[in-house]
C-alpha cells in the first residue's frame, strides 16, 4: 500500500492539466515573457502562451478585461500572474479536477491561495470595474469577445467584492481558496515569488499530496 500512496502523490506532483493551452508534460522553457518568467525552469506553459497572457484580448481566450472600461495596470499585473500560475505552474496537480466545460477537460478548483497574493490583488484592483461576480459564465459573446450580460451593472471592484476572500474565490468560480497562510508558511500556493529563490509551490503541493 506505501507504494500505491507514493504513486498517487509523484501523480499529483509536477504536472500539467488537461486544458486548452497547456503542455502534455512540465520542463524547462528559457523564453518565458514577462510575469510568467517564474516558471521558466519547469513550466506547462509555453513561451507563446506566456506572451499571449499579458496582452489584451489574446488569442487564449478573447477575455476582456477592459469590459467596464479600462483596468488599471496595478489590478491587470495581477490578473497577468494569475494567468501565468494557470497556464505555466507544474505544481497544481492536488487540486486539479474534472471540468464540464468543451474547452477543457481539467481545471483547478481550491487552490489554497496565500494570504498576501489575494490582499494584494483585492486592494490593487478595489477602483476597477466590473459587471459580473463569476467571469467564468454568463457573458455574452456575441461579438466573439466577453461583454456584460443585458441588465448588469458595472461597479467598482469594491462593491462586486467586498472582500479579499470573494474576490479570489468567486471570480473563478471557485479555482482558489483564501487561506490565513502567509507566504512562505508551505502551506499555501504563491501567486507571486522571487525567480531566484526556488519556486516555493514545489513543497506546498508535496504537502497536499
Amino acid at each position: 500500500p506505501a507504494a500505491a500512496v507514493t504513486a498517487t502523490q509523484d501523480s499529483l506532483l509536477n504536472v500539467c492539466m488537461d486544458a486548452k493551452h497547456h503542455k502534455a508534460e512540465p520542463g524547462p522553457e528559457g523564453q518565458l515573457y514577462g510575469q510568467c518568467v517564474l516558471w521558466k525552469d519547469n513550466a506547462c506553459c509555453t513561451a507563446n502562451t506566456s506572451m499571449e497572457a499579458h496582452q489584451d484580448q489574446s488569442y487564449l481566450y478573447n477575455f476582456n478585461w477592459d469590459h467596464c472600461g479600462a483596468m488599471p495596470e496595478k489590478c491587470k499585473r495581477h490578473f497577468i500572474q494569475d494567468m501565468c500560475l494557470y497556464e505555466c505552474s507544474p505544481n497544481l496537480g492536488p487540486w486539479i479536477d474534472q471540468a464540464d466545460s468543451s474547452w477543457r477537460k481539467e481545471r483547478i478548483r481550491d487552490v489554497p491561495l496565500c494570504r498576501e497574493d489575494c490582499e494584494a490583488w483585492w486592494e490593487d484592483c478595489q477602483d476597477a470595474v466590473t459587471c459580473k461576480v463569476n467571469w467564468h459564465k454568463g457573458w455574452n459573446w456575441t461579438t466573439g469577445t466577453n461583454q456584460c450580460p443585458k441588465g448588469a451593472m458595472c461597479q467598482k471592484f469594491k462593491f462586486v467584492f467586498p472582500t479579499a476572500a470573494t474576490l479570489c474565490e468567486n471570480i473563478w468560480s471557485g479555482s482558489y481558496r483564501y487561506t490565513p497562510h502567509h507566504r512562505g508558511s508551505g502551506r499555501c500556493i504563491q501567486m507571486w515569488f522571487d525567480p531566484a529563490q526556488e519556486n516555493p509551490n514545489v513543497a506546498v503541493a508535496q504537502y497536499y499530496a
